[in-house]
């Protein structure tokens, strides 16, 4: 068994620590009513909208990387452990971790998503994912390597391998690293690399659909392309990528690009845990929820963020946006609702209220959508950078 206090309290074990599990577990440790159990692989919080930051050398992750036993030192109430979920036994209200076995009063599953090959075992194998910090060092590197490999490089097709760089997904992820590999090879190459003909560096993104950020406006969608090819990306549309070796990238109309890197932003999948019937895993392996974000017919089994599909909104009849807003409005209300249990009071359905969305291109340029507004340029950056900020603080 983990060896975890035991308590006549509610305990409430949360699986996950981002911006879903970590939000209910700050709101749940303001009441001393409940025993919060926070499980997670890691023991910090990581700060996803501003990995590609870090892969591209703009922040260090140390700046979007924080610590749950320093938010959490002040919180009698909340346990920290730092393990694997290996499977649920809702018959007997319990998991099974690599730490031994805990049971619980209810389950949150807040577990997020993993990048999305697409059964693609040799691209899963050769492209480099950003989902983590980790990935995102580890592809920082991966360029710093290979450019200084390109000073050496005297064939002329290697060297132009080792200088492009190919980004799979046209979505906000594939966006902002494109604008931000483009300004790169703009203004930090022309420095450090000096002997480098920067011309010869070419930034490719590619997108299956006929738009890029097609979850966003067509104005905004419009405007980060042309910010993007402003900035020199070349832009691919309506074709994917079929196969990567790790040195040529294939499209399914046959065309062929050389890169020793290739950034996969092309989509994501959930990662449910063991234990879950299977009629509730959905597209995407996304877990089905009601509109108390509990799963199938269970009253104490719950998914939040990223993982949970709900179809109960007309609005959002395909299930809610994967945005950080979306976990972070679900947490806040699932964390009322178990005061209201407490209380006998009734639940409330969760309805999102869509606060808008957004992208950074790149140095000064942002695409901004708010409910009734979309704007693009300077002013969306610095609407952008607040937000973040804000977010950070």
């Amino acid at each position: 068994m983990m060896n975890i206090l035991p308590t006549s309290k509610p305990r409430i074990v949360i699986v996950g620590g981002g911006f879903a599990g970590l939000t209910l577990a700050q709101k749940l440790s303001q009441n001393a009513d409940f025993q919060i159990v926070l499980l997670d692989k890691n023991n910090f919080h990581q700060f996803q909208p501003l990995f590609y930051q870090v892969a591209m050398s703009g922040l260090e992750p140390s700046s979007i990387v924080f610590p749950f036993r320093k938010i959490f030192q002040k919180k009698k109430n909340v346990f920290l452990r730092f393990t694997t979920v290996e499977s649920i036994q809702s018959a007997e209200n319990k998991i099974v971790t690599q730490l031994g076995e805990l049971a619980y009063d209810h389950l949150v599953i807040a577990t997020g998503v993993e990048t999305n090959f697409f059964g693609n075992e040799k691209i899963a194998k050769n492209a480099i994912p950003m989902k983590t910090v980790a990935e995102s060092l580890f592809l920082r590197n991966a360029i710093l390597e290979d450019y200084e490999k390109a000073l050496e490089a005297a064939d002329g097709e290697e060297r132009q391998s080792l200088l492009d760089i190919v980004v799979v997904g046209g979505g906000p992820t594939g966006v902002e690293v494109a604008g931000s590999l483009a300004e790169m090879k703009k203004y930090a190459l022309p420095k450090d690399y000096n002997e480098l003909d920067i011309s010869e560096v070419d930034i490719y993104l590619i997108q299956a659909g006929s738009r890029l950020l097609d979850s966003m406006s067509e104005q905004s969608s419009k405007a980060a392309e042309d910010f993007l090819s402003r900035l020199g990306v070349k832009i691919k549309k309506n074709t994917f990528v079929v196969d990567y070796d790790g040195e040529v990238v294939t499209m399914k109309d046959g065309s062929t690009i050389r890169s020793k890197k290739v950034i996969w932003a092309a989509g994501v999948a959930g990662n449910p845990l063991q234990g879950l019937p299977a009629e509730d895993i959905v597209r995407g392996r996304r877990v089905k929820v009601n509109e108390y974000q509990q799963i199938g017919g269970f009253q104490n089994i719950y998914a939040l963020g990223d993982i949970a599909y709900s179809d109960a909104e007309a609005a959002y009849a395909t299930g809610h946006p994967q945005l950080a807003q979306v976990a972070i409005q679900q947490a806040h209300l699932l964390a009322k609702n178990f005061r209201n249990q407490l209380k006998n009071k009734p639940l409330q359905a969760f309805k999102y209220n869509n606060l808008g969305s957004m992208a950074t291109i790149g140095r000064n340029v942002a695409v901004v959508d708010l409910p009734r507004f979309h704007f693009a340029g300077f002013f969306a950056w610095l609407v952008w950078l607040f937000v973040h900020l804000f977010s950070i603080l």
